[in-house]
């Protein structure tokens, strides 16, 4: 997620923003076990609509406390133009996640830190030899972790490959944006338009009873209270009083925690191929941050 635009009103030690932030890094790892576990009883659309609303609802009232403002000319645009973008990513994952595991969708959707600066390119910015590199490390990962033998990449992957891409054009976005706006107004306005999309999009495709939502409480809690409330506050405080690099190579270890949730959690499996394929990814993702030393603007799909 991503925080600009606001000076620090707390003073911590690097080392306590570091810890922190991987706090942070942890539970959107572990959001990724809460967004499967709840379509065992919810839709995607559904579980969405409820997470990002009530997200979006923690969001207003921390945002109320700290007496934060935007400006309100460019406000609404900001918000639909990066709420429509987070809806498109977290729809992508969300349906992936049907198809897929909890660990390999957290390393790939990780991909959207070496897909920022290859984007950009088209945008005609130069890059370095180390995000080339990276990238080629995350695309070798990618095959060893998802591919099958025949070169066919599996669906739930590739759905949430796709949306690794609308994170990274979020990303390019909030460089846009996100200075102008108190980031808390902003993030919630954003979130606001994804709960109300897909709530849409669920009446009318995903049928819902009262037991089956109650079933699925504890993860809209989880994805809506502690991923998006905790994780998000947590680093708006952390991530001004921390280096950029550092910051965003502890952001990335949320992959991580994805595997070892889905894998302590939900008893997911790796082969020995994933697990080395999951850890290509990894360097790839690590590489190309520190070669561009990024500030981390992580609004990544677990938000």
């Amino acid at each position: 997620m991503s925080s600009a635009g606001s000076e620090p009103t707390l003073r911590l030690t690097p080392w306590a923003a570091t810890g922190l932030l991987l706090v942070t890094a942890a539970v959107w790892g572990l959001a990724f076990v809460a967004q499967r576990a709840g379509m065992a009883y919810i839709g995607p659309f559904t579980y969405n609509a409820a997470r990002f609303a009530l997200g979006a609802a923690v969001l207003e009232a921390i945002r109320r406390w700290r007496g934060g403002r935007a400006s309100p000319t460019t406000l609404g645009r900001a918000g639909w133009g990066l709420g429509l973008l987070v809806f498109a990513g977290a729809s992508l994952q969300q349906a992936g996640l049907v198809f897929t595991t909890a660990g390999k969708a957290g390393f790939i959707t990780g991909l959207y830190v070496v897909l920022v600066p290859l984007i950009a390119t088209l945008r005609g910015q130069r890059q370095t030899r180390a995000v080339w590199l990276g990238a080629g490390l995350a695309a070798g990962g990618m095959y060893l972790l998802s591919a099958t033998r025949d070169w066919r990449l599996e669906l739930g992957d590739g759905l949430v490959l796709l949306s690794a891409v609308f994170w990274a054009l979020h990303v390019l976005a909030v460089d846009h944006w996100g200075t102008r706006h108190d980031p808390l107004t902003l993030a919630a306005r954003q979130f606001w338009v994804v709960a109300g999309l897909s709530a849409l999009v669920a009446l009318a495709a995903e049928p819902l009873s009262g037991a089956d939502l109650v079933r699925a409480g504890p993860a809209i809690l989880y994805g809506g209270l502690v991923s998006v409330g905790v994780g998000y506050t947590l680093q708006v405080v952390a991530q001004p009083h921390a280096a950029p690099g550092p910051a965003a190579i502890v952001l990335s270890l949320e992959a991580v925690f994805a595997l070892l949730g889905g894998t302590v959690l939900l008893h997911e499996r790796l082969t020995g191929r994933g697990l080395v394929g999951a850890g290509l990814m990894l360097l790839g993702m690590l590489v190309a941050q520190q070669a561009e030393a990024p500030k981390p603007t992580t609004d990544r799909g677990a938000a």
